[in-house]
Formats: structure tokens, C-alpha cells, sequence
């Protein structure tokens, strides 16, 4: 190997179930490594997001129920307890900017939704 390449962290899918089980604009939450994710699929396509499945606002582990839409563009989930925005492209809290939330990339292969966490 030549000095110039670089070597590249092994990523590690999970299988969370079939696209089809995750309907238009809605969430599922999946136990990955014990931990709470929340996997969302935007419109009928294969946009599929993923992100922590606790909301710092009310401490409890909901997101994954939120309403799917989106904030000038940006898709996001608004917490089903107190309605705090989070983008599912960076986790970001779009009331909050001192709030972040974790995210993780996302793949269909196959008609399977997998999560890199």
C-alpha cells in the first residue's frame, strides 16, 4: 500500500426489516447493539433516515413515532411529545441549535432497509 492510500473503517449493516413494512412518511424503531435508533422513510421512494430514538426534550424514547415532514427542503421528524423539529439529515434540533442528535447512514439493498451503527 503506498503511502497516499488510506485504509477504510469496515462498516457494519444491520438488517432492519423490509422497506415495504416501513410505510411512506413514517418511522420504525429498531434495537441495534442495544441501543434505540429510529428509522424513518421519507415519501414513496427509497429515502430512508436514521437517528437516535430518544428526545432529549421529553427523556423518553419516542422519536421514531414523530410526524415526518420536512422545514424548507430539509426532511425532518417533529417529536411526537413536545413537537421539537430534528433534521434526519444531521440529527440537528432546527428549534434548538445547542441540541444534536446522533444519525446513521442508511442503505435499501434488496428491498431491505440496513443500518450502519
Amino acid at each position: 500500500m503506498s503511502q497516499t492510500e488510506s485504509i477504510q473503517p469496515t462498516q457494519k449493516w444491520t438488517t432492519i426489516c423490509p422497506l415495504e413494512r416501513i410505510l411512506p412518511n413514517t418511522g420504525v424503531c429498531a434495537l441495534v447493539n442495544d441501543r434505540q435508533i429510529a428509522v424513518f422513510r421519507v415519501g414513496e421512494g427509497l429515502d430512508v433516515y436514521a437517528i437516535d430514538n430518544y428526545d432529549p426534550f421529553s427523556k423518553a424514547y419516542v422519536l421514531s413515532r414523530g410526524i415526518v415532514g420536512d422545514r424548507h427542503g430539509i426532511p425532518k421528524v417533529a417529536s411526537p411529545i413536545y413537537k421539537q423539529n430534528f433534521s434526519l439529515l444531521t440529527g440537528e434540533c432546527l428549534d434548538d441549535v445547542t441540541v444534536k442528535l446522533q444519525t446513521f447512514s442508511t442503505q435499501v439493498v434488496d428491498g431491505q432497509v440496513q443500518v450502519n451503527a
